[in-house]
C-alpha cells in the first residue's frame, strides 16, 4: 500500500482529529533608523495572519546593521526600508546590495520614505529592483495591511515556484537512477515534493507500499515506505511506521478495512488497489479544503508510484532468478567434477572486486559478477574419465581439456543476451595468459578481453586454495605467492596490484562464501 501524510498549514486546520504542523510565521524585517516607525510598523500589524501564518519582526536601525542580518538568513519574505538612514541613499543601496551582491530576489521590498524629495518615485523604480514605494504619510492600518497581503502574497507565489522548480530537478536527475527499487523511493520523493509544491500547499508527506502476490517474499506482507518529504525521511531508513500519530494509523487502518478512500474537509485518504492485489494509501491533511482536481492528482500520483514499484519489483524477481540460473548451472558444472565448495560465487564475486577496482561501470561490474560464474560450463563437454582423472592429465587428456574453453565459448554465443555474450568471453579467454602463452588462442597482454584477465585470475586464484581432484587446498599465503610471482606472465600486473591492495576485502568474501562440505 502507499500512504502519504502532509502536514498542516494552519494551527486551526486539525479537522477530524489530523495532527497539524503549527507553521514557521513570516519573516518581515523593518529597516529603519527612526524607533517609533518599528514599535507602530509591529502593533498596527500584531494580529495580522495570511495562509495560516503570523508574522515575525526583525529590527534593523540602519542599512549596515541589516546587512548583517540578511548574512545570517535567508528565510526573509519582506523588508520594509527606509532611504534616508545612514547616508541619504543607504537604504536604495542596500536595495541594490540584496539584488545584486546577495542575489536576493525572493524577498519583496517596500520602499518607504519620510522625505520623498530625496528618492523619487519614478527614478527610484525605474532603476531599483523593489517591489512598492510609499511615502510614511500614506501608510494607514489599511494601507499597511494591503501591503503585506500583497508583498507576502508574491513572496509565498515565487517560493512556490522556486521549490517546484528544484523539486522538478530533483525528479528529472532521479529518473535516472530508477533502475532498482531502492532508488524509486528517492525518485519518489522527489516527486512527492513537487506535487505537494505545484498543489500550493505546505506539505509534509510519505508514501509507502504492501505488496502482495509474487513480491510477498520482498515485502513479508508489511508496510514499506516508498517516498517521503523531509520530515519523514527517516522513515526510509528504518522503514517503521509505528511512530506515525494515532489518528494517521486509525485513518490508514480504516481504509484497509473498508477498500475505499475517504474525504474530510481537511484531510483526505485515498485508497488504490493494483490488478496484482497490491494495495495503496495516500493520507494527506491541508489547511485548507483541497478541491477534487488537487485529490485527482495525489491519487494518480499514488497508483503511478505503486505500479512502477511493483514492475521494479517483477524485474529484480527475474534478474534474481536469472542469477539463481547462472549460479546453478556453473555450480552443476562445479559438482560433475566432484568440487563441493562455492567456487563460482567466490569467483564471482572477486571478480566484480576486480572489475570495480580497475574502473568499470557499474552496470559492467554487475554483470561481470553475473557471467563469471560460467567461465567453465564448457566442462559438460569434458569426459568423465578427463574431468575427473585424480592425477596429472598426459598429453591428449590436457588437449581434449582444453577444449572446455571453446566448448563453453560457443554454448553461450548463440544468445543474443548481455549476460552470456559476456560468460561466452569469458569461457574462450579465462585461459590465455598474459604473455601469450595460454590458450585456446594465444592471446597476450589487452588482446585479451579485460573481463578475461579478471577471471583469469579470480579463477586461479580460488582453484588454488580449494580442493580438487587431483590436488589438495593450498595455503592461503601459498596461493598469494604464486600469484605475486606470475604477474606480468600469466597474469595482468595491473589487476594483480589491485588484488593485492584490497586484501581485506578479498578475505570478506572468503568469510561470506565458506566452502560446503560433501553432503550439506
Amino acid at each position: 500500500m502507499t500512504d502519504m501524510v502532509f502536514a498542516d498549514e494552519a494551527p486551526e486546520a486539525a479537522a477530524g482529529n489530523a495532527s497539524v504542523k503549527v507553521l514557521d510565521p513570516w519573516v518581515v524585517m523593518i529597516v529603519d533608523d527612526d524607533p517609533a516607525v518599528h514599535q507602530v510598523t509591529q502593533l498596527v500589524m500584531s494580529d495580522f495572519e495570511f495562509s495560516g501564518r503570523r508574522l515575525q519582526f526583525l529590527d534593523a536601525y540602519s542599512a549596515a546593521e541589516a546587512r548583517e542580518l540578511l548574512g545570517t538568513r535567508n528565510d526573509i519574505a519582506l523588508i520594509l526600508l527606509d532611504v534616508v538612514m545612514e547616508t541619504e541613499h543607504a537604504g536604495l543601496d542596500l536595495a541594490r546590495y540584496i539584488r545584486g551582491e546577495l542575489d536576493n530576489h525572493h524577498v519583496r521590498i517596500v520602499l518607504r520614505t519620510g522625505q520623498p524629495g530625496q528618492a523619487p518615485e519614478e527614478h527610484v523604480i525605474k532603476s531599483y529592483d523593489i517591489n512598492d514605494y510609499k511615502e510614511k504619510t500614506e501608510l494607514t492600518k489599511r494601507k499597511l495591511i494591503t501591503v503585506f497581503y500583497t508583498a507576502l502574497r508574491s513572496y509565498r507565489d515565487i517560493m512556490i515556484i522556486e521549490q517546484s522548480r528544484l523539486a522538478l530537478r530533483r525528479s528529472i536527475d532521479a529518473i535516472t537512477k530508477v533502475y532498482d527499487s531502492h532508488n524509486l523511493r528517492r525518485f519518489a520523493s522527489a516527486v512527492l515534493e513537487q506535487v505537494a509544491h505545484l498543489l500550493g500547499y505546505e506539505a509534509q508527506g510519505l508514501c509507502a507500499s504492501r505488496v502482495s502476490a509474487y513480491a510477498a517474499s520482498h515485502m513479508e506482507g508489511h508496510l514499506k515506505v516508498l517516498a517521503a518529504t523531509a520530515e519523514y525521511s527517516r522513515l526510509l531508513v528504518d522503514e517503521e511506521l509505528n511512530t506515525l500519530p494515532e489518528d494517521v494509523r486509525e485513518a490508514l487502518e480504516r481504509a484497509l478495512k473498508e477498500q475505499q478512500s475517504f474525504f474530510e474537509p481537511h484531510r483526505c485518504v485515498g485508497y488504490y488497489r493494483s490488478s496484482s492485489g497490491n494495495e495503496s494509501l495516500l493520507y494527506m491533511v491541508f489547511s485548507e479544503p483541497v478541491d477534487a482536481n488537487a485529490r485527482e492528482l495525489l491519487e494518480i500520483f499514488c497508483a503511478n508510484v505503486a505500479i512502477t514499484y511493483e514492475s521494479l519489483l517483477l524485474r529484480e524477481e527475474i534478474q534474481e532468478t536469472q542469477r539463481s540460473t547462472v549460479y546453478i548451472i556453473g555450480e552443476a558444472v562445479e559438482k560433475r567434477s566432484k568440487e563441493t565448495g562455492a567456487h563460482v560465487r567466490r569467483v564471482g564475486e572477486l571478480s566484480a572486486l576486480l572489475a570495480e577496482a580497475a574502473g568499470l561501470r557499474s552496470n559492467d561490474v554487475e554483470f561481470l559478477r553475473q557471467a563469471a560464474p560460467l567461465h567453465d560450463v564448457g566442462k559438460i563437454g569434458i569426459p568423465d574419465r578427463v574431468l575427473n582423472k585424480p592425477g596429472k592429465l598426459d598429453a591428449e587428456e590436457w588437449e581434449v581439456m582444453k577444449t572446455h574453453a571453446r566448448i563453453g565459448y560457443e554454448l553461450l554465443n548463440k544468445s543474443d543476451k548481455r549476460i552470456l555474450q559476456l560468460g561466452a568471453i569469458i569461457a574462450h579467454e579465462h585461459h590465455e595468459r598474459w604473455d601469450g602463452g595460454g590458450y585456446p588462442r594465444a592471446l597476450a597482454g589487452e588482446q585479451i578481453h579485460i573481463a578475461g584477465r579478471i577471471v583469469a585470475l579470480a579463477d586461479v586464484l580460488d582453484a588454488l586454495v580449494s580442493r580438487r581432484c587431483y590436488k589438495d587446498a593450498w595455503q592461503f599465503e601459498a596461493a598469494l605467492t604464486y600469484v605475486r610471482d606470475q604477474s606480468g606472465l600469466q597474469f595482468d600486473p595491473n589487476l594483480v596490484r589491485l588484488l593485492f591492495e584490497r586484501m581485506d576485502a578479498v578475505m570478506g568474501i572468503y568469510e561470506r562464501f565458506p566452502d560446503r562440505e560433501a553432503g550439506t
